[in-house]
Parts: structure tokens; sequence; C-alpha cells
């Protein structure tokens, strides 16, 4: 009977846990994917609400950007500027106060923007971190992939 007991409440804990992190997938990939709507649009103002203030990027231009400041320079200036970008969130991982995103871009660089008008795919990882009670984008890589040989 204990040993009953222990493994129904192991059970309903485990399913307890896992529609948590289902609800948090789905809360954490529709910020991933208006995190990348933002970026297309060059929408400083969701990007500013959806960013850390110390947010690090690893940008595929080669560089590290260390603050939000500067990307929405970057992104105002058109340096930062795309006439289509489609993200796939294929990968999720729960932390404590952090969800880590991992996937694939595809996207076109604009007029004046490094790589304009060829399409680039990419492999991105961006981690979420819950900041008092919002979820702010604090960590970003995004990388091009080479074509195959």
């Amino acid at each position: 009977m204990k040993y009953l007991l222990l493994l129904a409440t192991l059970l309903f804990s485990t399913l307890g846990f896992a529609q948590e992190n289902t609800a948090l997938q789905q809360e954490i990939e529709k910020l991933d994917l208006a995190h990348a709507a933002a970026i297309l649009k060059g929408d400083a103002v969701a990007l500013n609400q959806l960013m850390a203030e110390e947010v690090t990027v690893n940008h595929p231009t080669n560089r590290i950007v260390n603050e939000k400041k500067e990307l929405l320079q970057l992104i105002q200036k058109g340096v930062i500027r795309y006439t289509s970008f489609k993200r796939v969130p294929e990968k999720f991982l729960f932390f404590p106060d952090m969800v880590v995103v991992m996937g694939r871009e595809e996207v076109i660089p604009a007029t004046g923007a490094p790589n304009a008008g060829k399409q680039l795919n990419r492999r991105y990882t961006n981690i979420w971190m819950r900041k008092d009670t919002k979820w702010k984008l604090q960590v970003r890589h995004a990388n091009n992939v080479c074509s195959q040989i």
C-alpha cells in the first residue's frame, strides 16, 4: 500500500511538472517568435520590452554586442534589417528562472545590411531569464550555417 501511494505521488508530481513545462514552453515560444517578428519589423519599442537591459548577443556579423542600446542603434542604422525572417524553435531546456531555446532561422537581409538579398540559414540559441515576474531575452547566439560540401 505504501509503495502504491508513493508511486501515485511520483506520477502526479511528474505530470504536474510536465504540464507546467508545456505552459512555460508555449509562453517562451511566443516570446521567442515575437522577438523575431520585432527584428523583422525593426520595432525598437517591442525589442526594448523583450530584451534585458544587459542583453549580450554573439551576432552573425562576428561581433559580440554587449548592450541593448547598441543593438537598437544597429537596427536604427539598418545594419540589422531583413526583408524576411523565419525562426523555428526546435529545443527547449528548462532551468530555474531560465529557459534555453535552440533552433534555426532563415533570413534575407535588406538593402544596406551585410549579405543583402541573400538567403542565410542560421542556427541560434536564445536564453530567456525571468526578471522579477517577466521573461527577458538575456543572451543570444546566432551563426550563419556554411553551405554543405
